[in-house]
């Protein structure tokens, strides 16, 4: 591996990590938080200090070089460093300890959107920007609006999309990466700012509405009050939030292609169409629910399913009003969507339902096979047959997301945390949603989880955002073993 080259290329990334701080700084500087310009000040030297000593260690030429491994390294290691050097500005400010604040920074950047804060509102709001940047740059993906700025990384820029993309398969819509990542990242930008002129218009104010569309793109459900988006009072801001929620959850790629061939690519897309079945039988069913054994009126009880269906299935975690106190078949169907996750390609976390969709294909062919040995039969996807490579690895990738639900389960167990909170929290962390149910409910965040818990629960969040196997590639003996395979 080009270890030169790595610490060149995560040089350019920390510097950027500096550069993000840049706009809370300015606001902490006109809003006179002394406090706030000294916390931002100092972690933008310990950034610009991580630069130079990466540079210094670095190289600056053969770029082009960049492999498979150089992509993983910068990846994985580039995430790290940005969520260490992310905790810096809530350390600093004083609000936070060592452990809270690498926990809120992981909890940001991987779009889980958990907070360890109790109360919010106390927060200067240059420390409220921080957070909700680090959801909106994180939701997209570092590496990737690094490569949308920045012209760094060469010919093998390819390597370090697909090992931070999410999903089963790996697309891109233009021929050059750089091209590619300009797009995803100008639908990403345009998206926002819809989102923030339709909260404004839905009664919000400035700096409300641009940090709320920010965590509501990247689906990471920072917010900047303590109470839940029912204390607006405002019945247009939860149908505009869960518009662009649901929106959120489908595919930035496929964004990329419609606009460029049609609408109609939105509709002819396999795992579009069945994530919006998929929420649009869990919004009937809960509604239902909701009318018949909560007692509420059916119109409330629609707005109230819509919401939380789109915030739970995309990973945004928003909530509206506390769910845990739902009856248990509506808490059954959010369970459901925190799991399944939203599109491939989405900011949104969770298994993703194209992998579901996989699955359930490919089961459907084995069955096939059994009835009939002699026929051919593949798994499709939008009209096209998928290689077995990508089926296989829905597959991997479902079992080592259950293995790593139980592992964190048994370790919050051992912390002292009983099964039933111990289960909900590991898999709303593993979807990236932050709410869920008991300990981490509706209203809750990681602050009631013990030490051990909250340090595992940053681990378990970075394999959630890099889907499992890039980190345990990264930590595999062999990565670092000279080989002519790699």
């Amino acid at each position: 591996m080009n270890k030169r080259l790595v610490c060149a290329l995560l040089g350019y990334l920390t510097l950027f990590c500096g550069a993000a701080m840049l706009p809370p700084l300015i606001f902490a500087a006109l809003a006179e938080e002394a406090g706030g310009v000294w916390a931002f000040l100092l972690s933008m030297f310990l950034c610009l200090a991580a630069t130079f000593e990466l540079e210094r260690f670095g190289g600056v030429k053969g770029r082009d070089n960049l492999g498979v491994r150089e992509g993983i390294a910068i990846t994985v290691i580039g995430w790290a460093l940005v969520s260490v050097l992310g905790a810096a500005p809530y350390l600093a400010s004083g609000h936070l300890g060592l452990l809270d604040s690498f926990v809120e920074s992981v909890s940001g950047f991987s779009g889980t959107g958990a907070t360890v804060f109790e109360d919010v509102e106390i927060l200067p709001r240059s420390i409220l920007i921080w957070r909700s940047l680090s959801n909106w740059v994180g939701g997209l993906g570092i590496v990737v609006i690094f490569m949308a700025i920045l012209p760094q990384f060469g010919r093998g820029a390819m390597y370090v999309m697909k090992a931070e993309s999410t999903g089963p398969t790996k697309e891109r819509q233009m021929p050059k990466i750089r091209d590619n990542a300009k797009a995803l990242f100008l639908i990403y930008v345009v998206l926002t700012v819809l989102c923030a002129s339709a909260y404004y218009l839905c009664g919000l104010d400035l700096f409300a509405a641009v940090n709320h569309a920010m965590t509501t793109i990247a689906t990471g459900g920072y917010g900047i009050f303590n109470g839940t988006v029912e204390e607006y009072g405002n019945g247009y801001l939860e149908l505009a939030m869960t518009f662009f929620m649901i929106i959120s959850s489908g595919s930035f790629a496929m964004y990329v292609v419609a606009f460029r061939r049609g609408g109609h690519i939105l509709l002819e897309n396999t795992e579009f169409r069945t994530f919006l079945s998929i929420i649009g039988v869990a919004i009937a069913v809960i509604t239902a629910d909701l009318f018949i054994e909560a007692n509420m009126d059916i119109l409330t009880a629609a707005q109230q399913a819509g919401f939380h269906v789109a915030s739970l299935a995309s990973t945004t975690g928003f909530v509206a009003s506390d769910f845990d106190q739902w009856p248990p078949l509506s808490k059954a169907f959010l369970m459901m969507t925190i799991f399944l996750g939203g599109c491939a390609g989405s900011t949104a976390g969770g298994l993703k339902v194209a992998r579901i969709v996989l699955l359930f294909k490919m089961l459907n062919v084995i069955v096939q096979r059994i009835i009939h040995p002699q026929s051919v039969a593949h798994v499709k996807m939008n009209g096209q047959a998928v290689d077995d490579d990508v089926v296989l690895g829905a597959a991997r990738f479902f079992f080592a997301i259950v293995v790593m639900d139980i592992l964190f389960a048994f370790v919050m167990m051992i912390d002292g945390i009983d099964l039933v909170n111990a289960v909900s929290v590991s898999i709303s962390t593993m979807a990236s949603v932050g709410p869920g149910f008991g300990i981490e409910g509706a209203t809750s965040g990681y602050s009631l989880l013990p030490p051990m818990s909250k340090f595992f629960a940053c681990i378990f969040m970075f394999l959630s955002r890099l889907e499992v196997f890039v980190i345990l590639a990264l930590l595999s003996p062999s990565f670092w073993h000279k080989s002519k395979n790699w």
